[in-house]
């Protein structure tokens, strides 16, 4: 049995080592990467994602060595994001092996590179990212810099200017439910998705597999992601890197 939805570990990149953060703040040492790739190829995951949430506040490009040691490592599909400025980036990381790219602030900064990496590359190698906030009345709005940057263009319009550069993919990533593990905010998914016609991924608050299933049949995500729920174990937070069986996948995704 072929399960059309994907199941995607988000991993954190800091400093060379995989950290997990809560609502994009006070991130924890997980472990590795390396050796974390090493774990998931031997669960057979569908699919991985490496974020580096210090490269874009740092205004630094990515870590080409790193992601060079990764790719080299790694057996199953793999996205990166982080510092990610300019065509000649996004080149670099899919010619070492990355089948996409994620990008969030070049969108913003510099449409045309983000339309120039499709047009070389295929609107299958480029994922947008929205890092979405809600404010205290409950209206949502974007962010760049992992969290720390405002943009003051509506999530509407964004939605428009990234059809408009025919990106492949929208990765929508709650700030207020990352890493707490709580479920995803199914109404701010389903809000998004009703307006687009790019496939969408969830991320950010998922602890089970009732929580993919209600992004896919209640918010209309076309694939799921998450981070805690992929690298701790229990109320303690152990490490403990997993990825659920392919037989409970099968069981329980279209």
């Amino acid at each position: 049995m072929i399960i059309k939805t994907r199941v995607i570990p988000v991993l954190l990149l800091r400093g060379g080592g995989l950290v997990k953060t809560v609502k994009f703040k006070n991130p924890t040492y997980v472990g590795d990467p390396i050796n974390s790739v090493r774990i998931f190829n031997e669960k057979e995951v569908d699919e991985l994602a490496f974020l580096d949430i210090s490269a874009t506040p740092e205004k630094r490009g990515p870590n080409f060595d790193l992601l060079q040691d990764i790719a080299s490592e790694a057996f199953m599909p793999m996205a990166y994001g982080g510092g990610i400025r300019s065509f000649e980036d996004a080149k670099r990381i899919l010619s070492i092996g990355f089948e996409k790219v994620i990008v969030n602030t070049l969108a913003h900064s510099d449409p045309d590179a983000v339309r120039k990496i499709v047009s070389v590359y295929g609107a299958q190698s480029v994922v947008a990212c929205l890092d979405v906030k809600k404010s205290l009345l409950g209206k949502a709005a974007l962010f760049t810099h992992s969290g720390a940057m405002a943009i003051k263009t509506s999530i509407d319009q964004h939605l428009k200017n990234l059809e408009a550069m025919n990106v492949g993919e929208i990765l929508i990533n709650s700030i207020d439910r990352d890493g707490t593990q709580s479920g995803y905010d199914l109404k701010m998914l389903k809000s998004i998705t009703e307006k687009v016609d790019v496939p969408t991924v969830a991320c950010g608050g998922a602890y089970s597999m009732e929580c993919f299933v209600q992004a896919v049949k209640e918010a209309g995500c076309s694939a799921v992601a998450a981070g805690s729920m992929f690298v701790f174990h229990g109320k303690h937070r152990a490490v403990l890197i997993s990825y659920p069986k392919r037989v409970d996948l099968e069981a329980n995704l279209p």
